[in-house]
């Protein structure tokens, strides 16, 4: 595949579950090409949460937010959606580096504006992770990856448990009460990863995060900055 829609495909950035994220260049320069899975093409629960992702980034159509420029439909019944490319990354990239503590705070800061936007709008996101956290070309942060995000205005039934271990509440891993709450939580596991390059609890599974229980704290951000070697921080226990 080479083309979808105006835009011509450059390379792979992601392959994910459920859609692959190609960058392409576009009449109005380049942009992020998100594609439905083959697998999931003929699944209609799987196409309307993609579809779901974009529309709701097309309304909410904040600076803080990945936009969307265009949907489409591959010829094969798959759809598509064209958004903003940004060229510096995630702030999982930033985890790994010897982040300084007040850039790490000032990133977390900025993801925290990010994640207004969308509370105000009724809309939880359920994954909050470094690696939905992007850098736009100015160095700012973008929120992005809708593709769990629930909209709480819409209906009250049950929903699927959805999210990454290592940054999720463990109430929202045992089904508890699903709001803002539960993205608050996860910015502060985003917080304190880039400030000790690792998430306050490494789990892999929702079993094991399920095993930790409620009330499990973690190592003290200066502890945790002491054990990894080579690491330096400006964040002082006091």
């Amino acid at each position: 595949m080479t083309q979808v829609g105006r835009y011509r495909l450059v390379r792979r950035l992601g392959v994910g579950s459920f859609a692959t994220v190609w960058l392409a260049a576009g009449p109005g320069g380049e942009v992020a090409v998100k594609v439905l899975a083959e697998n999931w093409a003929v699944d209609a629960d799987v196409r309307a949460r993609f579809l779901a992702e974009a529309r709701l980034l097309q309304r909410i159509a904040d600076p803080r937010l990945v936009a969307v420029h265009e949907i489409g439909t591959l010829p094969d019944g798959r759809p598509w959606f064209a958004m903003d490319h940004c060229p510096g990354g995630s702030l999982d990239d930033l985890r790994r580096q010897r982040l300084p503590a007040d850039r790490a705070l000032r990133l977390t800061a900025e993801a925290a504006r990010c994640l207004h936007v969308l509370h105000e709008h009724g809309v939880v996101h359920r994954d909050v992770t470094p690696g939905n956290l992007l850098l736009d070309a100015d160095g700012r942060v973008r929120l992005a990856d809708l593709g769990v995000a629930k909209d709480l205005s819409v209906g009250t039934g049950s929903t699927m448990t959805a999210g990454t271990p290592a940054y999720m509440a463990w109430e929202q891993a045992t089904g508890g009460a699903l709001d803002r709450r539960c993205d608050v939580y996860s910015l502060a596991c985003v917080g304190y990863a880039l400030l000790t390059g690792r998430p306050p609890f490494p789990v892999r599974t929702l079993a094991d995060l399920v095993a930790r229980g409620p009330d499990a704290r973690p190592p003290a951000v200066a502890e945790a900055v002491a054990c990894r070697p080579g690491w330096t921080t400006c964040w002082e226990p006091r």
